[in-house]
């Protein structure tokens, strides 16, 4: 399974690391996912979802 959020589909974007030589090398940009039991369809169903999502209301959190 991928690293992406199920809502808003956020996933790892990548970039570089600055060393203090301004060496760069290849890093990942990681979402802050939490893996919830939230309702999707009427089915509780336990998926990764990012944090903007869930302060802004868009799952349902399932109980």
């Amino acid at each position: 399974m991928s690293y992406k959020c199920v809502i808003c589909s956020k996933g790892s974007s990548s970039g570089n690391t600055i060393s203090h030589s301004n060496k760069a090398s290849k890093r990942l940009f990681r979402p802050n996912l939490q893996s919830l039991n939230i309702i999707i369809n009427g089915k509780k169903i336990r998926e990764y979802v990012c944090t903007s999502c869930i302060k802004s209301n868009k799952i349902k959190k399932a109980i």
